[in-house]
């Protein structure tokens, strides 16, 4: 009978909320709150509209919106009536949602009230029959569709395998990947990660992230939504708020860049932390020296854990003193139920301590990628490992180091950054001739892009311009924060760009 019981991750984390469901759920930076009923009521709602449309199976429902509570709901009344999430980042511009609406084929599209002239257009020629505006000032057409729909609503029956979620992440070659995530891939993570980060009645965390990323949409929100804690809601990240709203908060989680800003604040201190039981780091490498300032000022040690897209939380650091320590520059053990191996070129594990490819295996693996079988396939190895593109090495007590990323990766304040998508616009811009776009270290955003440029005969580009053009058709966190013109780049005998010589040439721009 086992198999009869509705999987749905939404029944998950409504069976999860308190028994008094008139307590606070949400605390808003605007004075809002929100009680579990509300959320429950609210993704009622919401789930009615959805399926009052007469949606096809499996239809994705396409959102680009603002971060607000009401957005919460959206993707969680998404889940509820059975559809697939597909969360876009909001500082995609054009040319990239027209991709992935083509790619993706929503049969629904969200957006902000001030994009809805030019997201319509997009989503109506390629076929997408309803298009709604959503705005974090609990305004917009989607909302006012809802509020005629019932406030009752029975979870839809899905199953493990069911897909609940689609992320798009980036391929080197520029060609973003659909990840497939189910309903038993979210819930496995979830449920394992309630238990090894300790997580316990009287929690409350503050949630400072984005909420169309992994991070903020996944580990943050499942987290407190499967405890049945409070959460501490910034619309945008404030380090004076968040230091201020430390006393009142047990959780937090961030990405470096966010724990580098904290550290700003002169009221950081071990009195702020005094009832914080724990605070996350993840997204991108933490440096060292932010590691140990923080433990200095507030008497915590961060832990450092390790995921992406693909497959939500992969290892971490112990939370537990019993199980080790947590150690700066790792991202700890691989959790429970998630096997983790490092491979030579050839597919071979390598000794203790050497680096190599990382692959996993695990209920939290993903599907494959949307509408992408040769890829998928090509991702997987013959035993069911997924090689995950990051290299990395496990030390002799099973503690997982990231060195790198095989495929020259830029990860700039927890986003990823694909030199590869960038350098394709580049190289299509009028005057030149070629680009290589390397990330170099920087202390506040972990890592960014340089860009190094080749004119074409005759041409004269300036660095400041060809960045100011970029700006108009890419996202802002992809942008490199330099840009020089170079005669020629360095290559080796088969003619490949030498990226290495690049990034050592670079390395030291933003160091003090």
């Amino acid at each position: 009978m086992t198999s009869m019981k509705n999987q749905n991750l939404f029944a998950a984390l409504r069976a999860a909320f308190p028994q008094d469901l008139d307590s606070i759920a949400v605390e808003t930076d605007n004075g809002l709150y929100y009680s579990w009923r509300d959320l429950d009521r609210g993704t009622a709602m919401l789930a009615n509209l959805l399926q009052s449309l007469a949606l096809p199976e499996g239809a994705r429902i396409a959102v680009q919106v603002e971060k607000s509570v009401e957005a919460i709901m959206l993707y969680l009344a998404t889940l509820r009536a059975g559809y697939v999430f597909l969360p876009l980042n909001t500082a995609y511009q054009s040319a990239e949602i027209e991709y992935f609406i083509g790619n993706a084929e929503p049969a629904v599209v969200v957006c902000s009230g001030r994009n809805f002239g030019w997201v319509s257009k997009i989503a109506f020629k390629a076929g997408t029959r309803h298009v709604f505006t959503l705005d974090d000032d609990r305004t917009g057409s989607l909302l006012t569709r809802a509020a005629q729909c019932s406030d009752r609503h029975e979870v839809a029956h899905k199953g493990a395998d069911d897909l609940a979620a689609i992320l798009y992440t980036s391929g080197t070659t520029g060609r973003s990947k659909g990840a497939m995530l189910t309903h038993g891939n979210l819930l496995s993570n979830a449920v394992v990660l309630k238990d090894y980060w300790g997580w316990r009645h009287g929690d409350v965390l503050i949630h400072a992230l984005p909420i169309f990323h992994v991070h903020g949409l996944f580990v943050a929100l499942h987290g407190a939504l499967l405890n049945g804690s409070k959460m501490i809601w910034l619309g945008k990240f404030d380090a004076q708020r968040v230091v201020r709203k430390l006393p009142e908060a047990t959780v937090f989680m961030g990405v470096p860049t966010l724990y580098v800003r904290l550290l700003q604040e002169p009221g950081l201190d071990r009195h702020a932390c005094r009832n914080m039981r724990l605070f996350i780091a993840g997204s991108a490498p933490l440096l060292i020296d932010t590691f140990k300032e923080w433990a200095e000022r507030t008497g915590h040690t961060i832990l450092e854990r390790y995921g992406m897209s693909e497959t939500a939380m992969l290892t971490s650091n112990p939370y537990d003193a019993r199980d080790g320590e947590r150690r700066g520059g790792t991202v700890g053990f691989p959790l429970p139920g998630v096997s983790l191996r490092v491979c030579d070129d050839e597919g071979r594990a390598v000794a203790t301590g050497e680096i190599g490819g990382i692959q996993v295996k695990g209920p939290n693996v993903f599907k494959g990628y949307w509408r992408m079988p040769e890829k998928t396939r090509e991702e997987f190895t013959e035993d069911g490992f997924f090689r995950t593109g990051d290299v990395g090495r496990i030390d002799g007590l099973g503690y997982v180091t990231i060195v790198g990323r095989s495929k020259d990766l830029i990860i700039s304040g927890g986003y990823n950054v694909y030199p590869a998508e960038i350098e394709g616009y580049l190289n299509e811009m009028s005057g030149v001739a070629e680009s290589a776009v390397v990330g170099v270290p920087h202390p506040d955003f972990g890592e960014v892009g340089v860009a190094v440029l080749t004119a074409r005969p005759g041409a004269k580009l300036d660095g400041e311009k060809i960045l100011a053009e970029l700006k108009a058709r890419l996202a802002n966190f992809k942008i490199p924060k330099r840009c020089f013109v170079v005669a020629e780049l360095p290559r080796n005998t088969m003619g490949k760009v030498q990226k290495n010589l690049l990034r050592e040439q670079h390395m030291g721009l933003y160091k003090g």
